[in-house]
């Protein structure tokens, strides 16, 4: 009964009152021409569409009151509830109960059609679940999608799914007889179980007091279970990421070790000839070969400080307004010296109070050093290093290039993972594989980014690029004086 309240609304239930009324009457109106069959087939069809219109109900009640009018005006003696016929009795009580049936019929046809709408909404919830759980690039983006259907299919207000771990608390056990409350309730938590194992918590919250159908404890029951398998694919997505991580760690403690014991070997052990030719009185000239390989262990040492300090993101970094001619000039004079029979070529395309950016001073010089040692070390005899400068919008650029040959395609992302030297070094180059590992990670620090970038001009070239600053140039020109 309840039901039927609900599914027929007042202006229904006024609308067919209205149109039992017109039929009445016509049918007055019209007492002398027509037989009682015909007055018992208008009132059933009123009855019969208010019952498919506003449920069981509404066509009773219609039914009620048209055998109540039936008798009344269209039974001698009329107005009376009074019959003299026997068959009129038949005629009554016949419409009477056809109208119920129908009505029961009617109302048994709209739930019929309720269950088959359900069924078809809980085929598309699950065909929605599965396409977006198949079309998500990441497992907590699939995650995140079947808690927006579950959320929508319970009609509550929020829906959370959470990993079994010390945070969560009050889980239900897998003991428990039922995970759905019996009474309305703003809050409910269900396990998530594969084989017999909770994998998760799905939390269901709403600003109003909810109760579960059957047909919806069904449907959750169904979509639990693609939450759950959700919660175990987050799970062995990150098992596996942390199992990539110690590949990696794995992969880079080999490197580290195969190529610091040979980078520590060599001059170690011309350290260790020289003093003993100095201890044997020998050319004290050659102390200076000593001072040279300690300088270049202490560089080994100090680069393997830095990249520590970058892969645990303790590295310092105060961005300040500067001049890319001021750091230009203090990377050349470090590597000037070095290779003093390398020509180096720079040129600034635009003035030099225009190519201003925010960077660090320090790890951008770094930056420049290495590359710069980089395209000495490996530039063909008689070649020059170029680099150039030039903005972009907001961009700061500098490149730097040998004219050396180009870094095959499957090695110009690996020149920039530690330890790697590539397949182009030349013999007599000397270094750990640290230089452009250290500069692009010091480049990220910044905001900006380092690149390998071959063009028609150069096949061998390294962008480096950085945020540029908008600085009135008179205060520029204050700042360098």
């Amino acid at each position: 009964m309840m039901n039927s309240w609900k599914g027929a609304s007042a202006r229904q239930w006024a609308l067919w009152f209205v149109l039992l009324a017109v039929a009445t009457t016509g049918l007055f109106l019209l007492r002398g021409r027509l037989d009682k069959a015909h007055f018992a087939l208008v009132f059933l069809l009123v009855v019969l569409g208010g019952s498919a219109a506003g449920g069981r109900l509404l066509g009773i009640t219609l039914a009620g009151v048209a055998f109540l009018v039936f008798d009344i005006g269209f039974v001698p003696p009329y107005y009376t509830m009074q019959v003299t016929d026997p068959f009129d009795w038949i005629i009554l009580f016949v419409f009477l109960a056809t109208g119920v049936i129908a009505a029961e019929l009617m109302e048994r046809q709209r739930r019929e059609a309720e269950v088959a709408r359900e069924r078809t909404s809980e085929i598309d919830r699950i065909a929605t679940l599965g396409a977006e759980t198949l079309n998500a690039p990441r497992p907590e983006d699939a995650l995140k999608a079947i808690a927006d259907v579950i959320r929508q299919s319970m009609h509550t207000d929020e829906c959370d799914i959470s990993l079994t771990d010390s945070r969560v608390t009050n889980v239900l056990s897998p003991d428990d007889s039922r995970d759905v409350p019996l009474l309305p309730t703003r809050f409910m938590r269900i396990p998530l179980r594969i084989r017999d194992a909770t994998v998760g918590t799905l939390t269901l919250r709403s600003k109003r007091p909810f109760l579960l159908s059957r047909d919806q404890e069904r449907v959750l029951s169904a979509l639990s279970y693609y939450a759950a398998l959700g919660v175990e694919r987050v799970r062995l997505a990150s098992a596996e990421s942390e199992a990539e991580s110690l590949r990696r760690a794995d992969r880079l403690k080999d490197a580290l070790l195969a190529s610091v014991s040979h980078d520590l070997r060599t001059p170690l052990t011309t350290i260790k000839g020289i003093a003993n030719e100095i201890a044997r009185g020998g050319d004290s000239e050659r102390a200076y070969v000593i001072e040279e390989e300690a300088d270049r262990l202490t560089a080994l040492v100090d680069d393997l400080l830095d990249l520590s300090q970058l892969a645990a993101g303790e590295m310092d970094v105060n961005s300040e307004v500067n001049t890319a001619d001021d750091v230009i000039g203090a990377a050349l004079q470090r590597v000037e010296s070095s290779y003093p029979h390398r020509s180096i070529e720079t040129e600034l395309k635009g003035p030099w109070t225009e190519l201003v950016g925010r960077f660090d001073f320090v790890h951008t010089m770094r930056i420049l050093t290495n590359l710069l040692d980089n395209a000495s070390k490996y530039a063909p005899h008689g070649t020059p290093v170029r680099m150039t400068v030039w903005r972009a919008n907001n961009e700061l650029n500098f490149s730097v290039d040998n004219g050396g040959n180009p870094v095959p395609e499957d090695e110009r992302e690996r020149i920039f993972e530690p330890f790697f030297r590539g397949s182009l070094r030349r013999g007599e180059a000397r270094g750990t594989g640290l230089g452009l590992s250290i500069a692009r990670r010091l480049a990220q620090l910044q905001g900006g980014r380092l690149i390998y970038a071959p063009n028609s001009e150069s096949a061998s070239r390294f962008v480096l690029t950085l945020p540029a600053a908008d600085v009135p140039a008179m205060e520029i020109v204050a700042r360098s004086l």
